[in-house]
């Protein structure tokens, strides 16, 4: 899935600083693997201090391969990316942050191969709600 740049798009968390301040807060939305922490962001740890800031954890614990962490980030992105492309203007001015964390494994017995369609749409399914729920009613 190619993801189109817009022109509602949103910072990546780099620093491990950043990532520490937004999982410090307990989760605002949870599924049955992942959860959604957030934050609103101030200077000096992000800048600049408006707009979506977002960052994923996956731990090789719950996601061995790389392959799977690798798609699952990229999965991750694309779905923050749509839900804020279909609400540019509502982000303009705001400042808040999203860290997106693995929290369960995926059952390997159903999901054989280490990126395979069932998979995709498994998450797709159960990101979707989420990061609309998060992005959409502002819980932050």
């Amino acid at each position: 899935m190619a993801v189109a740049p817009c022109a509602a798009t949103f910072n990546k968390l780099t620093q491990k600083r950043q990532f520490a301040l937004v999982l410090a807060h307990p989760p605002v939305a949870h599924s049955r693997h992942f959860a959604v922490h957030v934050l609103a962001v101030k200077a000096p740890d992000f800048k600049p201090a408006q707009g979506v800031w977002a960052g994923v954890v996956l731990p090789k614990r719950w996601a061995k391969r790389a392959v799977t962490r690798n798609a699952l980030r990229r999965q991750i992105y694309a779905i923050a990316t749509d839900t804020l492309q279909r609400q540019p203007q509502a982000w303009s001015q705001q400042g808040f942050a999203m860290v997106v964390r693995l929290r369960r494994a995926f059952d390997a017995q159903q999901f054989t191969s280490a990126w395979s369609e069932p998979l995709r749409q498994a998450v797709r399914e159960e990101l979707l709600p989420l990061t609309q729920r998060v992005l959409s009613n502002g819980e932050h």
